[in-house]
This record gives structure tokens, sequence and C-alpha cells, in this order.
């Protein structure tokens, strides 16, 4: 592994610049580490798995965050730059129609070769070249700097995609293995009665602004900022729980039809669902499959892998409903950015990962992902970038829900009040929960 070199040639910028360039050269360094991180305990077996068409080989998460960097900063920007192989083009491009041929989504467990060792090599490579970017003095080095910083993200959003991907493909084998060692035997919380906030409601503000309160970075569908009106609420102070979710179970909830959306019905009949993912009874105790293994479910902690379907009809049986985006993100306010994320270990500097598992006692963030009944369509006023850079969000406006507040899979550096992710509402292999809302009054 090569790091990104120390800044030598820093030219005619300003100090502003440099601190720019030495900033986005730390991210870049500390994505790329945390990456080696998730696969270090795989063998080269482990990350050839693909065990659905919405997963992806851990080696392909690899491969692809790094052609990203190649396809939209190097090869444009670098006329020295050489690719490795430039067929490498066509295996690692994911949906970017603008840059080029692909190749199948679903048959991405097919490619042996190029192997791991040149997968490695390969972002070895492109690290080696994009620090020499990075450090040269350019007149573009802005742009160049904004577009690493969305490669950064983008990476983020692979390694939590690499993270559910993996724990989907090992929960088929019967051998449950362990991808991270337990940290001993973690004690079962109490489940306590959830209680609920009210909010006022009015004409609010959402989405990201850019401005020096809300700075940092955000993607091109949190914006622009715009006001919407809200009808006073009330938001649960908890995600819904582990306990909360046998209760519904032991109801009958997903036998009763009449909770249930007609195509989330349908789904669950289709697939037989009658409890979360990766859930099964033992001896009468309800256990799931994590990536610390096989453990016995905490009725305290957040509820996770349900769909959309699932906690719509949850939320009906409840007598209440699933909050808005707008409605979560007013609450969310200036609520400190604090929770279980997938990197909580490197606080202390270290290439370590957090729980990997939902906690109990959590708040907005972190944890599990929310799902709201808001569909993933664009803010007034969105216009996607030109390029393929606009296809990263813009062409994936239509069939989906948003979900807020991240997750125990999600880099802390991700989050922010206004992040908006999205998923099918079919989807359950994410770390997918949810909290309750209700009208007012």
């Amino acid at each position: 592994m090569t790091h990104a070199a120390p800044l030598s040639d820093t030219g005619s910028r300003s100090p502003a610049e440099t601190d720019r360039i030495t900033a986005i050269t730390a991210l870049f360094e500390a994505t790329r580490a945390r990456s080696r991180a998730l696969v270090a305990p795989l063998s080269p077996e482990d990350m050839m798995l693909q065990p659905m068409q919405d997963a992806s080989p851990a080696k392909w998460h690899l491969a692809h965050t790094t052609w990203f960097f190649e396809e939209f900063i190097l090869k444009p920007r670098d006329p020295d730059y050489r690719s490795p192989d430039d067929r490498f083009a066509f295996l690692f491009n994911s949906y970017y129609v603008q840059a080029g041929p692909r190749h199948a989504r679903d048959k991405r467990g097919l490619i042996s070769r190029p192997d791991v060792a040149d997968v490695m090599a390969y972002r070895a490579h492109v690290e080696q070249a994009l620090a020499a970017v990075l450090r040269a003095g350019r007149d573009d080095a802005a742009e160049i700097a904004d577009l690493v910083e969305l490669g950064c993200h983008h990476e983020m959003q692979h390694q939590e995609l690499l993270v559910t991907d993996l724990l989907n493909g090992l929960s088929y084998n019967p051998l449950l293995p362990v991808y991270q060692a337990p940290d001993g035997t973690p004690a079962k919380g109490e489940n306590h009665p959830v209680t609920y906030t009210a909010h006022a409601g009015g004409l609010v503000e959402m989405g990201f602004d850019g401005t020096a309160a809300q700075a940092g970075f955000a993607y091109d569908c949190e914006m622009p900022r715009h006001k919407t009106y809200l009808a006073p609420y009330q938001l649960a102070d908890r995600p819904v729980s582990n306990g909360d979710w046998i209760a519904f179970m032991e109801a009958g909830g997903y036998a009763d039809q009449t909770l249930w959306l007609m195509d989330g019905w349908a789904c669950a009949q289709r697939e037989g669902w009658d409890a979360p993912l990766y859930w099964w009874q033992q001896d009468g105790e309800w256990w799931s499959y994590t990536l610390r293994g096989p453990m016995p479910v905490d009725p305290a902690a957040p509820v996770v892998h349900v769909s959309y379907y699932e906690a719509d009809a949850f939320a009906r049986w409840s007598g209440a409903r699933l909050p808005t985006e707008a409605e979560w993100e007013s609450a969310a306010g200036d609520t400190p950015i604090r929770g279980n994320f997938l990197d909580a270990g490197e606080d202390d500097g270290a290439e370590t990962l957090g729980a990997l598992i939902p906690r109990a006692g959590g708040g907005m963030y972190g944890d599990v992902w929310e799902w709201t009944q808001s569909p993933f369509t664009p803010y007034p006023g969105f216009r996607p970038p030109e390029g393929a850079i606009g296809e990263y969000n813009g062409k994936f406006m239509v069939n989906q829900f948003v979900l807020r507040g991240g997750s125990c899979a999600t880099p802390r550096a991700q989050m922010r009040p206004s992040y908006r992710t999205f998923f099918y509402p079919h989807q359950r292999w994410q770390m997918l929960g949810l909290r309750l809302a209700r009208d007012a009054g």
C-alpha cells in the first residue's frame, strides 16, 4: 500500500487552499485505510461472495471505488496517467452509462481474475498517482479536491455496502462464521415503553445549503435547501426495539393482512416473511445472525433488517405511522451527531471498527437507518451535475423510500442532518429499522 505523500509542491497556493488539500489528503488516506481494515479478516474466498444481485463481492467494492478515482480524476486530468489494465474500466464500472459499457451486475461474483493481489496492486497504483496529483500545485487543485472528497464519500458508502453484503453472503454458510470476534457476551437490556416528544411543526427549512453553518460535504440530492410546512407531530424518542417487534410477531402481525399494504402483503407471502431477516428461534428464544456470529436477540436493541413494508405494517399495528423525512430532519435539529458507527474505533487513531451490531440506548444517529414514508424524489429546484457524475443520484429518484440517521455500518464522517439514503420497499439486507411518529392531538 502506498500512502499519499506529504504536500511539498505548494506553488502559489494560498494558505486556505493548502489547508484544503491537506485535509482532503488526510481524508483520502483515512478512507482507504478503513477499506483495508474491513477486508483484513477476509480470505480470498470470502471476498468473492455475491449471494444476490443486490449485493457485490468485497473484492469488487475495493476495485470499483478505485476505478471511481481513476475514471473521474486521473484519466481526464493527468495526461501521464496509465491504468495497469484498461479492461478494468469494463469490469468495475457500476451504472455510469456515460463512462462506457459495464460487466453484468449479477455476474460480479464470477470475476475470479484479477485476483485479490491484483486488485490491491491496482488500489496502490491509483493511490500513488492520485497523491502526486494532489501535491502538484495545479491550477485546478480546488476542483480536484472536490472530486477526491466526492470519491472518498463514495468509498464510504461502499464500505457500508461491503459490510452488509458480506453479512448476507456469510449468512448462507451453515457454519455461521464470525467476521469480527465478539467482545464478550453482551448483556440483554430491558425493553422500556416508547415515549414521544411533541414538535410544533410550522414552516421549516430542510436540506443542505452549503453555508458556514452547514460546512462540510453533501450530495446533490440533499440540495437545494428549501421550505416545507409541517403539521404538529410527535416523534418517538427511540427506534423500535427487538422487544417491540417480538410483541408484534406474537400478536400475529405477519399474519394480519389488514395491517399491510397490498404490495407488501404479496411480497411477504411470496418471500415467506415471519420475522426480520437473519432471525430464527432456538429453544424458545429468538436468535439472529450477525457479523459477530449467532447472538441471542437483545429485546432493548433496535430492530434491524426489516423492509419498508414490514415497518409500515408495524407502525399501523402500533397505532402510529412512519415519519416524513422533513419531520425527521426537523426533529434532529442541532442534535449532536453521536452514535454507534462503523468507524467508532478510529477515535483513538487506530484502524479498528465499531460494534457492527445495533445497540440499545442510541439517539437520532447510528445503530439503524430509519425508514420514512417519504419517496426518494428531487427537492424543488434540483439539478444534477453535468456528465457521468450527474448519474450518481438523479437516475434513482423513483420507486424508493428515504431513510435517515445512519447505522452501525455507516462511517461517522458521512453523517449530517440532511443526509438521505434510499432503498426499495422490499429490501431488508441493509441495516434498516424504524422510529414511530404520530399526528399531534
